[in-house]
């Protein structure tokens, strides 16, 4: 078994709170969470990816012009501003809400707007806790000569500033999909309606 599959064995195991003769993984996960937390900024880069395997799987590349960056959301809904008059209170709008974008999205969102003169290829979860998820976000400088001269990577000049704001990260695809179908399924909704309404039938 390769150095990989041990790699993301560990990680699998971290995440299902394992416990064998050699390690307490739930430990281990509690333990990076708690470091995590007690950093002073929510946006840090980090010397290199906790998880290699997914970095790579997102773009990641042991060279000058690429990084990591660890990101921290927190868990929740968000801010909602309660209407001060005229309303029910199940109408209150301050229950069963939920962002319009996922929690990696926003991570990618911030790394980008910290670093603006380096874009999101991809992000991956490292841990979560009672108050936070936390993502590293790789990045890469679009102006450093390494990733100009890099053919795989050299498309980052061309017009593609500000991937994560513009959803054409994965995160930011999946979000995308997922409310054009819902969408697409309201103004089917309405249109079926239409045809066969009560006076129709």
């Amino acid at each position: 078994m390769g150095a990989y599959k041990y790699i993301r064995k560990t990680f699998q195991n971290e995440w299902k709170g394992t416990e064998d003769s050699n390690y307490d993984y739930a430990s281990l996960l509690r333990k990076r969470a708690l470091d995590y937390r007690n950093e002073d900024k929510a946006v840090v880069v980090v010397d290199y990816p906790t998880n290699l395997i997914s970095a790579k799987s997102v773009g990641y590349k042991a060279k000058q012009g690429i990084f990591v960056a660890r990101v921290r959301v927190r868990k929740g809904t968000g801010t909602h501003h309660r209407p001060k008059n005229k309303r029910r209170p199940k109408r209150q709008g301050q229950a069963k809400l939920s962002r319009r974008l996922s929690n990696q999205a926003i991570a990618e969102q911030r790394a980008s707007k910290r670093f603006e003169n380096a874009e999101s290829l991809g992000s991956y979860k490292v841990a979560e806790d009672g108050k936070m998820h936390y993502y590293e976000v790789v990045m890469a400088d679009r102006n450093a000569s390494t990733i100009v001269s890099d053919k795989n990577l050299s498309w980052l000049q061309e017009g593609h500033k500000g991937r994560a704001e513009r959803g054409k990260t994965f995160a930011g695809r999946a979000n995308k999909s997922t409310n054009l179908k819902n969408k697409r399924k309201g103004r089917a909704k309405k249109a079926e309606d239409f045809r066969w309404g009560p006076n129709l039938r």
